[in-house]
């Protein structure tokens, strides 16, 4: 038995007009969807609450000039009122006449005041230590022992104690020829020592050392040697 459609129920002849409006709209949709991006989305956050709104104000900077605390003004000197005083025309004026010796014939009188003048004190002369021509006994160095030889005396204390050695003296010899100024550079006994300086100073006047031919003050180291027997 054959079945029998209806026309009406026939669907086949609407399914290719399906198919195109389903396409259609498919594309539209993909459309919309490429063509709609984030950057046109809206956000309303708007919430009807208005906040404060803050202006920024430029205040000027102003530098304050400091002010000098004043100074009161200087008193015034008081005012000295000059005083004129008028002498009288009856008044009694001495008047003195300054006559000059020509009228009196009188000598003037100069008076003297001498001028103190501060004497300066000699300098002392320089003492040489080196010299051209050295400062000598008279007679030479061997005169000088025989004459210390002479004039000495050992100190008794010394013999007792057989002390003896050489004590050394130094002194300086003048322009003419004197002996000053002798001390002890090397010490053996306090009583050789004490001899020695008697002794020198008894010595007679030296030939005084030269400096270019000229007689200078220098210094003289003269060994005096004791010796027991």
């Amino acid at each position: 038995m054959e079945v029998k459609k209806s026309p009406k129920a026939d669907l086949e002849g609407k399914k290719t007009t399906g198919l195109l409006i389903g396409y259609v709209l498919i594309l539209a949709v993909m459309f919309v969807a490429f063509e709609w991006t984030d950057r046109d989305k809206q956000v309303t956050t708007d919430t009807g609450i208005v906040g404060p709104i803050f202006e920024e104000e430029m205040i000027p900077i102003t530098e304050q000039e400091e002010k000098q605390p004043e100074q009161a003004p200087p008193p015034e000197a008081p005012k000295v009122e000059e005083v004129l005083q008028i002498a009288d025309n009856d008044a009694n004026v001495q008047e003195t006449d300054i006559a000059s010796s020509e009228e009196t014939g009188q000598a003037v009188e100069i008076k003297y005041t001498p001028v103190e003048v501060e004497e300066e004190e000699p300098e002392e002369e320089e003492i040489f230590q080196v010299v051209e021509e050295q400062a000598s006994f008279p007679g030479g160095y061997g005169e000088c022992l025989k004459w210390l030889q002479k004039n000495m005396n050992y100190p008794q204390i010394a013999q007792e104690n057989g002390v003896q050695g050489q004590v050394v003296v130094r002194f300086v010899v003048n322009k003419d020829g004197s002996i000053v100024d002798p001390v002890v550079v090397r010490s053996v006994d306090p009583y050789l020592d004490k001899e020695a300086l008697r002794v020198v100073k008894l010595m007679p006047k030296w030939n005084p050392g030269k400096q270019r031919g000229k007689a200078v003050r220098c210094m003289f180291t003269l060994p005096v040697r004791f010796r027991l027997q």
